[in-house]
């Protein structure tokens, strides 16, 4: 394989990157020193401020090195240094600084060269192209830079150029990734040494797409058009006629940077309504379209002067199949449920364990190290805590990390970042907990249903409490509207599906020999400001007006809505 056939490798291929550097082992020993000699300079410096007593007065000036390094190295080890600086919980502040740098503050490559490319990839000059573009770029990542521009036809875009010559640089990193994984996997656990070159790949396979300008383009359309009907979440519109595989023509954004808090204050903006947006578009992605930003980083998120939150840069996505997005939402309600029998379900579900795995010493972990994580309150609940006490359990226990779910965990962690340097104080499940809540209350498949009542029937008997407590968390969120849910279970029970859950519910309500009239009472008085009687009659025969005719057919719909109307009006 010849160097011109490596650059024109669209996707990846570890068999052929390795075909092409085992024949070439100058350039993997040549990388490795340059690697080794940077980091191990630093580490150095870091021990002798050490033995000195010069650590306090050397910190910024040691954050400063590490950051150089890791842009020196290029666009692998930027990547890395991106997700570091969205961990204010696991960065020091004087790193954290100089890690922020690396989303948008890196150095630009040569202007001329980047006109060249543009002309070049576009097949026309820069005059006929642009009416208007900035002399030098507006920003600088990993891939590529920006320039700000206009057309002819008016708009003001935004010109993203990549930087020449990458693909030498990733799929060499690649390459020594990948052997520094197989040479580490003897000495690590089977669970997690197996496990590595796998996250390589996935990794390699996702910074291949990324630099496919045109990929990124139609990633930024098919989340546009999830997102249509949300008021909270702006992307930006993409300009076919200027893009090409290295070039990309976007609508510009006007917003400010998450991290620029002092920026947000001046504009009004409430904080906790963006971090709410931010985890909302998260949780979307995750368990209603299942396409995921897999690197929402402070440099790809923008608050928009009218409240919106702009997502940027999608290169590095995912997607989800149905059954992963039902049992993710499942595994978030057992866990918050404390249910780790159903919890260790859907670990095998979705591929953290082998379905021949013996199970039951794994519970009483799975209990002990996430009642830890979880503490005595809901509120006590974060993904960093979760991480932390999970890595030690994957040392003594078969579990595995999906190839799919290191991005997914990748994006839930930035996420929750991102939401901290917002604010300190904030804690993901007081948004996500009620979003999975109202999911399963609304829930629209026969899965998601079944998930439902797993949650609110355990060895069948209804769990008032359970189901009291989710009412009251999805209605902890003030756009919840409990009328079309209410009609949904009613619709629910009245189908031939819900013949089960009536019976459960029927006999639930006559256990013990008794009528239990007071847990329907708790629950009457947790939704009654809501569901006022006339408007629940129209909830109830609207779910009977589907129903009936189904059953029977020599009944009319206009019967039953005169029905309804009459009773509606004898209740005002």
């Amino acid at each position: 394989m010849s160097q011109q056939q490596l650059a024109q490798l669209r996707r990846y291929d570890p068999r052929v990157i390795a075909s092409y550097y085992n024949r070439r082992p100058w350039l993997v020993v040549w990388r490795a020193l340059t690697v080794v000699w940077l980091f191990a300079g630093f580490l150095i410096g870091v021990l002798l401020d050490r033995s000195v007593g010069n650590t306090e007065a050397n910190k910024y000036q040691r954050a400063e090195q590490l950051r150089e390094i890791l842009t020196q190295l290029g666009p692998t080890y930027i990547k890395v240094g991106q997700s570091l600086s969205t961990r204010p919980d696991l960065v020091r502040q004087d790193y954290l600084d100089e890690l922020i740098k690396l989303q948008d503050q890196l150095p630009a490559f040569d202007n001329e060269l980047a006109m060249q490319i543009i002309e070049t990839q576009l097949k026309r000059s820069v005059e006929e192209l642009y009416k208007e573009i900035s002399p030098r770029p507006v920003a600088a990542a990993s891939l590529g830079q920006v320039y700000k521009a206009k057309l002819y036809s008016g708009e003001e875009v935004a010109v993203k150029v990549q930087r020449p010559n990458l693909l030498p640089i990733i799929t060499c990193d690649l390459y020594l990734l990948r052997w520094a994984a197989t040479w580490i996997k003897p000495f690590l656990p089977l669970n997690l040494g197996d496990n590595l070159t796998i996250v390589v790949d996935e990794f390699g396979t996702k910074l291949f797409e990324e630099i496919d300008y045109q990929n990124e383009g139609r990633n930024a359309e098919k989340f546009a058009a999830n997102f249509h009907d949300d008021p909270t979440v702006k992307v930006p519109l993409i300009y076919w006629r200027y893009t090409s595989q290295t070039v990309l023509t976007l609508e510009w954004i006007d917003g400010i940077k998450l991290t620029d808090l002092e920026g947000i204050r001046k504009a009004g903006l409430d904080r906790d309504l963006l971090i709410k947006a931010g985890v909302t578009s998260g949780m979307r992605q995750l368990l209603e379209f299942g396409f995921f930003h897999a690197d929402p980083h402070p440099g790809n998120l923008f608050a928009m002067a009218d409240g919106r939150m702009a997502f940027i840069d999608f290169g590095m996505m995912d997607q989800l199949t149905q059954h992963t997005k039902e049992t993710i939402a499942g595994s978030v309600v057992h866990l918050i449920n404390k249910d780790y029998i159903s919890l260790t379900d859907d670990f095998v579900n979705l591929g953290f364990l082998t379905p021949d795995i013996d199970i039951s010493p794994i519970i009483p972990a799975l209990e002990k190290v996430l009642g830890n994580a979880m503490g005595e309150s809901v509120s006590n609940f974060n993904f960093k805590t979760v991480t932390d006490e999970f890595s030690g359990l994957m040392f003594e226990y078969p579990f595995r990390i999906p190839a799919q779910f290191s991005l997914i965990i990748r994006s839930l962690v930035t996420q929750e970042g991102v939401a901290l340097s917002l604010n300190p104080d904030f804690k993901i499940v007081e948004i996500g907990y009620p979003y999975v809540a109202q999911r399963l209350l609304n829930s629209e498949t026969p899965e998601m249903r079944r998930r439902l009542i797993e949650v609110i029937i355990k060895d069948g008997k209804l769990q008032w409490q359970r189901l009291e407590n989710m009412i009251g968390i999805a209605r902890s969120d003030r756009n919840f509207d409990l009328l079309p849910t209410a009609q949904l279970g009613l619709q629910f029970l009245l189908s031939e599906e819900g013949r089960s859950l009536r019976n459960q519910i029927i006999m639930a309500l006559t256990e013990d020999n008794r009528l239990h009239l007071s847990e329907v009472q708790q629950l009457w008085n947790l939704v009654k400001g809501e569901l006022e009687p006339a408007k629940l009659l129209n909830v109830a025969f609207g779910a009977l007006a589907q129903s009936v005719p189904k059953t029977f057919g020599n009944i009319s719909t206009a019967g039953v809505n005169s029905l309804i109307g009459s009773l509606a009006n004898s209740m005002k």
